[in-house]
């Protein structure tokens, strides 16, 4: 009968002995995973630091002239990067035009609308796409998008909307159009996945409450889930509009490479992204890498700049769904 007590007394010893283990297990662990996070606020740090200094020569010629000017002359070293940011900004607002509906739509129908079933399918193939290499993408559009954008697309737009500017001049296949194009495919899997998961976040009384009083099943997810999963869906749009910022290949295959800024989205233009991409290689001069080092900089400082904000409309919808 006296037995069990040696064993409950070396249990306990055993408990007493592991928990100061454990504890500075905790701590090992805090303490790597701190050195972690700071390497990578180091990296960005290092990053902003490089991009700046090393595009001192064209701060201090240029100055603010530089975000205004609209001349690139590597021969005269007359740099503006005015048409690089126009073109930035127009292929990802075109992204947005044409992605955001799309992705929105596509996103409620998986999250509350389709069978569970069929929605994780979907969802899977939709992540999938998300890690198709941009090149294929740009490849993709070379082949199928630019002919079906100056044969088909083109035609139909001048002729129910000619009369605005954006819709006037000829039509090439390569252009501001058709990066927009190919940039609204590859953000499509990142508004799908995020918003599809921010709208699975909602609390389920929300739905259940709205259906008891009557309400449709689309009734429900139009009025009651989307309004509550705003912010988080919101957030999905800024992440995919920094990764449209971003990129490179695709866009520098089919945007036309026209350091000019251009109104008619049926004209070439260029990105800031593709003027890296293809001039860097072959800059021979201090002052002109100079200049693509300072467009890299102000692509760092807008995509930063989107990711944060991103960040912290999650942050709220994250907040929200806790208190309800």
């Amino acid at each position: 009968m006296d037995t069990p007590a040696p064993v409950a007394q070396g249990a306990s010893s055993r408990a007493h002995v592991s928990r100061p283990l454990l504890h500075r297990g905790d701590q090992v662990a805090y303490l790597v995973t701190l050195l972690f996070a700071a390497i990578i606020i180091l990296i960005t740090a290092l990053l902003f630091f490089k991009l700046y200094s090393d595009a001192a020569a064209t701060r201090q010629k240029f100055g603010w002239h530089f975000l205004t000017g609209t001349t690139w002359d590597p021969v005269a070293l007359d740099f503006g990067a005015l048409p690089f940011i126009y073109g930035t900004l127009v292929t990802s607002a075109l992204s947005l035009i044409i992605g955001v509906p799309l992705g929105i739509g596509a996103a409620i129908f998986l999250a509350e609308l389709a069978p569970l079933g069929l929605s994780d399918a979907l969802a899977f193939i939709i992540e999938l796409l998300a890690a198709v290499p941009s090149v294929i993408y740009g490849l993709l559009a070379i082949f199928t998008l630019v002919p079906f954008v100056r044969d088909d697309v083109s035609p139909v737009l001048k002729g129910t909307l000619g009369f605005l500017p954006i819709f006037q001049g000829p039509a090439y296949g390569v252009s501001l159009l058709a990066a927009g194009c190919i940039l609204a495919i590859m953000i499509l899997p990142f508004i799908i996945s995020i918003s599809r998961e921010v709208l699975l976040a909602v609390p389920r009384e929300q739905r259940e409450a709205s259906l008891a009083l009557g309400a449709t099943r689309w009734e429900t997810a139009w009025h009651v889930v989307m309004p509550y999963a705003k912010t988080g869906v919101i957030g999905s749009v800024f992440l995919a509009l920094a990764r449209a910022l971003g990129e490179t290949m695709a866009v520098t295959m089919v945007i036309g490479n026209d350091p000019k800024i251009n109104f008619s989205l049926f004209a070439p233009g260029y990105s800031i992204a593709a003027a890296v991409a293809n001039e860097f290689s072959e800059a021979t001069s201090n002052m002109h890498v100079a200049a693509l080092i300072e467009l890299g900089f102000v692509l760092f400082v807008i995509t930063i700049i989107v990711n944060a904000v991103a960040r912290m409309l999650i942050l709220a919808m994250g907040r929200k769904s806790s208190a309800a």
